[in-house]
Order: structure tokens, then sequence, then C-alpha cells
């Protein structure tokens, strides 16, 4: 039966009434709700008593010292609250980093290394390493400008130097990077052969993507300075990579052979100049020679023929006698004429001084003759000569 309906609830009050207070303070079944004022300020009066407040002297608590007990619980929350909300705001930044403060969404400023605070709740920090290097590895397969299919593996080290940037004008710079990465070595593998990215040209390669990938970030405002492109790896598919090899094998022994010649023609080459250079400058020499000579004996001939002009008959002798001493000084032979004679002996010095002829001495010891030795039998000889030559001028001059 509803509480409103007659005779339900043995009375026509609500459920929640309890009735009202009877002379000593308790509820009678015809009162109405509890007071809501007497309900708070017993509240009041409990945390009262929890920070120290209550009843004054004399066991009564007025209305004026529960306000002021009130007040005071109320300011205290708010000091706890502000010292921790302060105390949120203190942090620090360390040596290499830089700290991008966004105040209700918006830069407001790039803090240095060092203890720093900024409100909490109303201020952003977001901390930057602007010197450590950070790298990105990036592999890919691609066309070289010849057509040929070419893998490369390559790590990009970079370091963030402008912190703002690097935090707000991208949302995400390292995806940034790897894209332009990508895009920036597509574009370098196409205009080169796959010769020079196989060999000598890696080098080459690093330099041109570092290159144009520093162009791609500083256009895009990525506060990002590329340091270096290593290329760890450039080959061919594994599909067709014993085919290549083959291919830079026979290249490697096509330029070993060539260094070989030229090594070769290097030897030969400043050999055979310097071979030239000598007998360009001997034949000067002699030409040279030629030339002196056949002048001073023109000279010379002027001279004599002035001198032969003056003596006929001693200039014609002396001419003989120089003209033979030339002649004969050259032979090892002797040749002596006797005088008054028609023998002339013939002493062959040529034979004598031969180094394996041998003579023996009066005991028949094989002596061999040197130099001295054939002096002085030629001494010797001309002697005995000279000897016979006066005794037979004697003779005749006798008779």
């Amino acid at each position: 039966m509803a509480w409103n309906e007659p005779g339900g609830n043995g009375n026509n009050h609500d459920p929640w009434s309890g009735g009202g207070k009877d002379d000593r303070g308790k509820r009678g079944p015809d009162q109405g709700p509890p007071d809501l004022d007497e309900a708070l300020r017993k509240l009041q009066d409990r945390m009262n008593a929890l920070f120290g407040g209550g009843k004054r002297r004399g066991g009564s608590s007025g209305g004026s010292s529960g306000g002021s007990g009130g007040f005071g619980f109320v300011i205290v929350l708010i000091v706890l609250a502000a010292l921790f909300w302060a105390g949120m705001g203190f942090y620090t930044v360390d040596q290499p980093e830089r700290g991008v403060v966004l105040r209700l969404g918006k830069f407001q400023e790039t803090v240095q290394p060092g203890l720093q605070w900024n409100p909490p709740l109303i201020d952003e920090v977001t901390l930057v390493n602007t010197e450590v290097v950070r790298t990105h590895s990036h592999d890919s397969q691609m066309l070289t400008e010849d057509e040929n299919i070419v893998y490369v593996d390559l790590t990009v080290q970079y370091v963030a130097t402008d912190p703002k940037a690097f935090t707000l004008n991208v949302r995400s710079p390292e995806e940034s990077l790897a894209h332009a990465a990508e895009s920036a070595l597509r574009h370098v593998v196409g205009t080169t052969g796959l010769h020079a990215i196989l060999t000598e040209g890696r080098e080459t390669l690093g330099l041109q993507v570092q290159e144009r990938l520093q162009r791609y970030m500083e256009f895009y405002g990525t506060g990002i300075n590329i340091t270096k492109i290593n290329i760890k790896n450039a080959q061919a598919p594994s599909q067709v990579q014993e085919a290549f090899d083959d291919v830079i094998k026979a290249r490697e022994d096509e330029q070993r052979v060539i260094n070989e010649a030229q090594t070769y023609a290097n030897g030969v080459v400043p050999e055979a100049r310097g071979n030239a250079q000598r007998i360009i400058e001997e034949a000067n020499a002699y030409r040279e020679e030629v030339v002196a000579r056949a002048t001073g004996q023109a000279r010379r001939f002027s001279a004599l023929l002035n001198e032969y002009e003056k003596a006929p008959d001693v200039t014609r002798q002396r001419l003989y006698l120089e003209t033979m001493q030339e002649v004969l000084g050259k032979t090892p032979k002797v040749l002596v004429d006797v005088e008054g004679g028609n023998n002339m002996m013939y002493l062959p010095l040529d034979k004598l001084m031969d180094k394996q002829s041998e003579v023996r001495d009066s005991a028949g010891r094989s002596v061999r003759l040197d130099d001295a030795s054939l002096r002085q039998i030629t001494d010797e000889v001309m002697n005995q000569i000279r000897q016979r030559q006066g005794s037979t001028t004697t003779t005749r001059e006798g008779r």
C-alpha cells in the first residue's frame, strides 16, 4: 500500500519523516525532516576538533569560533595546494640539453642548462639533446642510371642543432628524415652508373646523398644537421650476385694488367729516353770534336806552310820524322836498318810481350817475360847492332 493512501503506513506522512521532536529533543512520529543547518554545524565542529578547534570554556561553542576555524582550514588547504603546485614546476636541464617551453600551447622560450622553473599545468617543457649523435639506418633496392638494380645499405648520422625547429616545425622529425633519405638516395643512385656505385664511386655517393639530404632538412625546417653518411654495403641483388662478382673480378684483373703494363712502361720509357739523350749528346760531342780537330788541322797546316816557305828542307825533314814516329810508334814490331848493309833486322816484340810466351834461362827453367825484361832485351840487341856496325866501319877503313 502506498504511503499516501488512506490507512497506509499507519498515517499520512511520507516514509522519510521520522516525526518531530518531543520535549526531550527526541523525534516524534509527526515531525518533519532533519535540519540541514544543524547537520553542517556538527560537521564543522568535528573538523575544528580535528585541527585544534573545539568548544570554548564553559562548554559552549559560538558561531563565530566555528566560522573562524573553518576559514583557517580552507587557508591551510590552499597553502598546501599552492606549495605542491609550485614544487611540481622545478626541473633540471642537463648540459647537452635545451628546453623548449610552450605556454598554453604557444612557444614561449628556449631554456639553457641548469635548474629551471615553469608553472605546471600552464607551461609544457620538452627537453631536446643537441649534442648526441643520432643514427638512422636505411636500405633499399633501386635502379641505377644504366638501368641495373642495386642494393644499398647506409646509416645517417645527425644532430638536432635547433631544438625549437626540431620540436615544433615537424610533427615527427625522424620519420621526415627517413622519407627524405629515401628520396635523396634514389635521386643520387638514379644518376650514377652501377660500376661507380660498386667500386670507387661509393665515397662520392655518400657525399652526394649527404649534401642533398641536408638541403631537404633545411627546406623542411626540421632543425637537423646531417654529420655523416656511411655506405655500409652496395651490391647487386642476391639473385645475380655471382654474375656480378665475376664481372667485378674481370674488371679487377683488367686493372691489374693495366697497372703492370704501366709499371713496365715507366721502367722502359725513361731508360730509352735516357739512351736516346746520351746518343744525342755523344753525337753532338763527336761533331764538335771533328769540327774542332779539322779547324785545328787547318790552322796547323797554315802555320806549317808559312814555316815551309821559310825553310823547305828543314820543314820537310821534320814532317817526315814526325810522320814516321806517329806511324811506327803504334806497332809493337821493331825494324832495324843496318847502315851500309842490305839486311834489315826484325824484332817481333808483340810476340815477345804475349803473356803466354815463355823463354828458358841458362839453367833450363821457364821464365815469363815482362815489359822490363823485353825492354832490356831490346836495348841489348840495339847495342849489339851498334857494336857490329862500328866494327864493320873500322874494318872498311883499314882496308
